[in-house]
């Protein structure tokens, strides 16, 4: 038998849930089996795979001790050996906001490299004492958006569990403003607008297609506003939103409508732009804003209406323009 006291990155979830994150070697097969014999209880009373679990709930558990491995969340040891670069945008005691250099990976890649922003940023909270993974049942610190590798830029983590919720839901709900820069060739006209057309994904390639009428069946609408700022060279400084939000969409879309993005080997042909240095596409997420009314998000009401932006220092295409 094994109890579990739910602790307040726990809260606030389902229990099979959390039962998956805290024990993955418990077979979902078992887990719910479990619940229906009454092998499994919170507060020492009948449960329901969808119950919602509340700090300081009391779960029993009368199942075989092999089954309580826990994941391989990454450890204290592993966590203390990491060195932490990080370029902090802004920090509070919920988010983190960090500002990735172009060539970072966010997340383990396929061949399980651990040399990530997330290890990264996880390392750093440990070591001022604000994350330590073995007192930690199912929640970790994490990222709650990406970027390409190649791609530079504001990243959100979130300290804890009621964060890491309600930035999903702002971040799901589009309720975030997010803006990037990009160097392209050529000069757009009109000088600014909204772009809109369709996008498909290939799994196979790692890349999209855009179409802009008569899309295939799986292709997905895009949007992508623009204004052009500066140009200089055959090269134009752009300001792009993102009104929807698909993979590689600013890269693949501009290179679409003729504009492909400086340094971008995927979607441009950039030999020309590699003899000259560029091995990265130009391109940085370089705004946040948060939205006027944060009703009904109590852990980050007080980000209600502020911005955070990088500095022109750490976006280096920006050089090109002045």
């Amino acid at each position: 038998m094994r109890e579990v006291k739910i602790a307040a990155n726990d809260a606030g979830q389902r229990l099979d849930k959390f039962l998956t994150k805290a024990f993955p070697s418990l077979p979902k097969s078992l887990l719910y089996r479990a619940i229906r014999q009454k092998k499994i209880k919170v507060n020492r009373r009948r449960a329901e795979p969808n119950q919602m679990l509340e700090e300081n709930d009391i779960l029993l558990l009368f199942l075989p001790d092999d089954l309580f491995e826990r994941g391989e969340k990454r450890g204290a040891f592993e966590l203390s050996r990491i060195k932490t670069r990080l370029a902090i945008v802004y920090e509070d005691e919920n988010l983190l906001l960090i500002n990735k250099r172009a060539g970072v990976t966010v997340h383990e890649d396929d061949a399980g490299s651990t040399d990530t922003l997330l290890t990264a940023m996880q390392a750093y909270l440990f070591g001022k004492g604000e994350y330590d993974p073995a007192s930690e049942a199912s929640f970790a610190p994490a990222l709650c958006n990406r970027l390409d590798h190649n791609t530079a830029g504001i990243v959100i983590a979130a300290k804890n569990a009621s964060a890491l919720r309600e930035m999903n839901a702002l971040i799901r709900e589009r309720r975030l403003e997010k803006r990037y820069l990009a160097a392209v060739h050529g000069v757009p006209s009109p000088r600014q607008g909204v772009y809109r057309a369709y996008l498909l994904k290939n799994e196979k390639t790692k890349t999209v297609r855009i179409y802009d009428e008569n899309p295939p069946r799986g292709a997905k609408e895009i949007a992508t506003g623009y204004r052009t700022l500066k140009e200089k060279d055959g090269l134009a400084l752009l300001e792009v939103e993102l009104l929807t939000g698909r993979t590689h969409q600013i890269r693949a879309h501009l290179a679409h409508l003729g504009h492909p993005l400086l340094g971008d080997g995927k979607y441009g042909v950039n030999r020309t732009d590699r003899a000259l240095g560029y091995s990265h596409q130009a391109l940085a997420s370089h705004r946040l804003a948060f939205p006027s009314d944060l009703s009904g998000y109590p852990t980050l009401s007080y980000l209600a209406g502020r911005e955070f932006s990088l500095n022109r220092e750490s976006i280096p295409f920006l050089s090109l323009f002045e």
